[in-house]
């Protein structure tokens, strides 16, 4: 297979870039340059967002490609103009969409059928969901219905992180002492990593199928207790999970998903929707999702390579508990009826 990826060198493109080449494809890259692709590729270079950005991919006239993956998050009009270029040099389109596409509140144990925010193929930024609503209806638009494929990625954690979510567990863990642990310990959660999105994304394209799916894995992969014991195994820090009640943490003020990232409180309209999808449709298609443990050990080792700290998202909001709000609820729960240690 001939892949060419729009992105590529940081998190979900990276992860697709590194699996297609794993499985011996040959990899174009289209990116702006500000991060080193991984090696093995073809680079092309350009910006999306600028006046003949798309130079690089128009000025390639003899390049022809399989299939195309677009991980783009922001103006749909980028997506609009890449792949009306496209039309015609590649066979598919994949676009990495989100489960934020449907309207909210998300019903608990909803999948592709759900109702869907409006969105325009044409449009510049606005919000996350309708941006990515008209990423999608531009790749349709495009290549058509038969040709396009839709990822509607739920929670995504592994290698590459640049959202802070997991990567913020472990380095706080790794710093040891009590941490706030947030309950119960065995709420269910949904999470895909980004190489196991990647897996199923190039099988989909091989098989040539279309339309959307929601990628994620079934409810209840793993638990809040799995995800944060196997942080603490593989730091292997002289740390103390504190578990607290939800009723505790919410009254502090702390923010579920960002201030406790992957946590949401059992029974709220937050959790249904987050770590309730129904993904049948990807399981049948082949979606395998490798154990927690693998996940945070990669991440782990990741992080411990790096030179410097992980990387951040401009775009997305900074994640993460103040030690001074964590020490305050530790100090007013630590005796508290029905705190779970």
């Amino acid at each position: 297979m001939r892949l060419l990826v729009l992105g590529g060198t940081e998190f979900v493109g990276r992860a697709v870039v590194e699996t297609a080449l794993g499985r011996g494809w040959e990899v174009t890259v289209f990116h702006r340059g500000r991060h080193p692709a991984p090696d093995g590729v073809r680079s092309l270079h350009g910006d999306r967002t600028a006046p003949d950005g798309l130079a690089a991919l128009a000025a390639d006239r003899g390049a022809g490609w399989d299939a195309v993956v677009d991980t783009w998050s922001a103006a749909p009009r980028a997506v609009q103009e890449a792949a009306r270029l496209l039309r015609g040099r590649a066979g598919r389109y994949a676009y990495v969409s989100s489960r934020s596409v449907y309207v909210w509140p998300w019903p608990r144990g909803g999948g592709e059928d759900a109702p869907l925010v409006e969105g325009a193929a044409d449009a510049g930024a606005t919000h996350y969901a309708a941006d990515k609503r008209g990423g999608e209806l531009a790749a349709v638009d495009a290549f058509g219905a038969a040709d396009s494929l839709l990822v509607r990625a739920g929670l995504i954690l592994g290698p590459y992180e640049n959202v802070g979510r997991l990567p913020w567990w472990l380095t706080r863990i790794a710093r040891g002492g009590p941490v706030l642990a947030p309950g119960p310990r065995d709420l269910p959660l949904q999470y895909v990593d980004a190489r196991d999105l990647a897996a199923w994304l190039l099988g989909a394209l091989e098989r040539g199928l279309s339309g959307p799916y929601d990628l994620v894995s079934p409810p209840g992969h793993t638990t809040m207790g799995e995800l944060l014991q196997a942080c603490l195994r593989v730091t292997g820090a002289d740390a103390e999970l504190r578990w607290t009640d939800p009723e505790p943490i919410l009254q502090a003020g702390i923010e579920p998903w960002t201030q406790l990232p992957v946590w949401v409180p059992p029974g709220s309209e937050m959790y249904d929707a987050v770590h309730g999808a129904d993904v049948s449709r990807a399981v049948a298609t082949g979606l395998v999702c490798r154990p927690v443990d693998e996940t945070v050990a990669d991440t782990w080792r990741w992080l411990t390579a790096l030179d410097g700290s992980a990387p951040q998202r401009p775009d997305r909001t900074a994640k993460g508990l103040d030690p001074e709000v964590e020490a305050a609820v530790l100090a007013r729960t630590g005796d508290a009826p029905g705190t779970t240690h």
